[in-house]
């Protein structure tokens, strides 16, 4: 009799989930466009943090994404590509935000895809619940007090700036919060977060995917679609380079930060400034890192050098070399920052607030330094123009180079 109650139960739970998928939704994973699952794990994560990802030597292991849904032209998609309904949040602090950015700017989405910006110093997300220790990226609030860091020191930053806003969808507070309503399971709150307002949920929180998407997808509606940022005939090149270009330049800087051991450190440093010099080297003889032609690798690689010299080569430790003592990269990074739309998305002050202020573990008292001033660097002519073809969506070589 207890087993068949036991049977019984079982049926019922799973009709349950069946028929209500969503009330268990946690994080998306990776399948065909026409179908959407996740994970089927109804145990909720204990929020954290990338500086919570540390193996046992000492060293930082990034984990993956959670959501990785896709939006398709395919018949079936369950997130086809329309116009107003996606909703992207990102900081402009984040390099892997600023990826969706860059090509939302360049491929001319902007009046397709809405966007969010939150604000830069991370705060207590759960403020009222002194259990609670989670910090992370919060929306701006117009009428809110003067912020210090989560230490309680620093500051006074401001609690909105102008290209900060509020919450559009759901007046959320924090980030936590988008993942929270929509059903998150994963316990890490990132951006960037694109954003499905007809259906309420997260698509992906993937940058390298969402690039992808914003690229291939919404062509019809782009001010620029023939702009293809992943041609055919560069995207085994691509690929290439993206495979030791991320883990040692992209994610190479914060496991240079966020190591917690000498010899973790070492390890890191090491395969960085062989990467920063293959780099170097590769830009000496062609215009772009896949060849002639701006790819959606370019961005990747950008979005890091930019944040280079102001920010990882003090609070990283990545001293070992410098972009502006590098001609073909600083040539490289002025011509792809002179791109129409693409200074629009960089926002230095930003950028060095988050780094230096949202953690005091590694800055107690988030004071910011100086710096070079990089951004002026990238406004001086460059001559990239020598190596290759003038790519059509960069500015007047006449005027640049």
């Amino acid at each position: 009799m207890l087993h068949r109650h036991r049977i019984s139960l079982l049926i019922t739970a799973t009709r349950i989930i069946v028929s209500n998928p969503l009330q268990f939704t946690s994080a998306y994973t990776k399948l065909p466009s026409t179908t959407m699952t996740r994970r089927l794990n109804t145990t909720k994560s204990v929020a954290r943090t990338a500086l919570d990802e540390m193996s046992t030597d000492g060293s930082f292991k990034r984990v993956d994404a959670a959501w990785r849904n896709k939006i398709s032209k395919e018949p079936g998609s369950m997130f086809p590509p329309e116009k107003g309904r996606y909703h992207l949040y990102v900081a402009y602090a984040c390099p892997w935000a600023h990826r969706t950015l860059m090509t939302r700017a360049i491929k001319g989405l902007e009046d397709i895809i809405s966007v969010t910006v939150v604000m830069p110093v991370w705060q207590k997300t759960k403020p009222d619940d002194p259990i609670d220790r989670h910090n992370g990226w919060v929306f701006a609030n117009k009428s809110g007090e003067a912020l210090k860091n989560t230490a309680g020191l620093g500051g006074p930053f401001p609690a909105s700036y102008p290209s900060n806003e509020a919450d559009p969808i759901f007046n959320a507070k924090s980030v936590r919060e988008i993942y929270e309503i929509s059903g998150d399971k994963d316990g890490k709150y990132t951006v960037p977060i694109l954003f499905d307002k007809k259906s309420q949920t997260i698509v992906s929180n993937e940058s390298s995917e969402i690039i992808q998407m914003l690229n291939s997808q919404f062509d019809e509606y782009a001010t620029s679609p023939d702009i293809d940022l992943e041609p055919q005939d560069l995207r085994e090149a691509m690929q290439s380079v993206d495979s030791w270009i991320y883990p040692n330049l992209n994610n190479g800087v914060y496991r240079c930060g966020f190591a917690k051991t000498q010899e973790a450190y070492n390890l890191a440093i090491d395969d960085l400034t062989a990467a920063f010099d293959r780099v170097e080297e590769i830009l000496s003889r062609q215009r772009f890192i896949a060849g002639d032609q701006f790819t959606l690798s370019d961005i990747r690689l950008f979005v890091t050098l930019l944040r280079f010299d102001e920010v990882y080569v003090v609070y990283f430790k990545t001293n070992t070399r410098s972009v502006a003592n590098s001609p073909n990269l600083l040539n490289y990074c002025r011509e792809i920052y002179q791109i129409p739309g693409v200074a629009e998305t960089v926002d230095m002050h930003q950028i060095k607030e988050h780094y230096f202020c949202s953690h005091p573990d590694l800055n107690k008292l988030s004071i910011v330094p100086r710096g070079p001033d990089f951004e002026r660097m990238l406004n001086e002519r460059h001559n990239r123009g020598a190596l290759g073809k003038r790519p059509k969506i960069s500015v007047s070589d006449e005027e640049k180079d």
